[in-house]
């Protein structure tokens, strides 16, 4: 997450402990220990979060493009049937005014 080489560390060791001091700085060093893991356990969990939101948006939009082309399938069928109907029906039309 934060670049720090050992050098930078060590400065700011160094500077932590001329400024708290020997008896301050464990005590120091776990309070900040605890808010980089707060920190890092609240960063974990929005990007679960939003992993999370987005596979939802993405199963969505899978469902309404698979509904979509169920869609035009039904619609597809429901012309040949009608086309099917019309024919078989003009086929018929013929007959049935030769029998009169």
């Amino acid at each position: 997450m934060f670049d720090f080489s050992l050098g930078e560390m060590l400065v700011v060791a160094v500077v932590a402990l001329v400024v708290l001091g020997p008896e301050r700085l464990p005590k120091a060093a776990r309070f900040a220990g605890l808010w980089v893991r707060k920190a890092r356990a609240q960063w974990y969990s929005m990007k679960n979060e939003l992993e999370h939101e987005l596979a939802d948006e993405e199963l969505k939009r899978s469902l309404r493009e698979s509904q979509k082309t169920l869609q035009d399938a039904r619609t597809q069928v429901l012309d040949a049937v009608s086309d099917a109907q019309r024919t078989v029906e003009q086929s018929v039309e013929p007959e049935t005014k030769r029998d009169e």
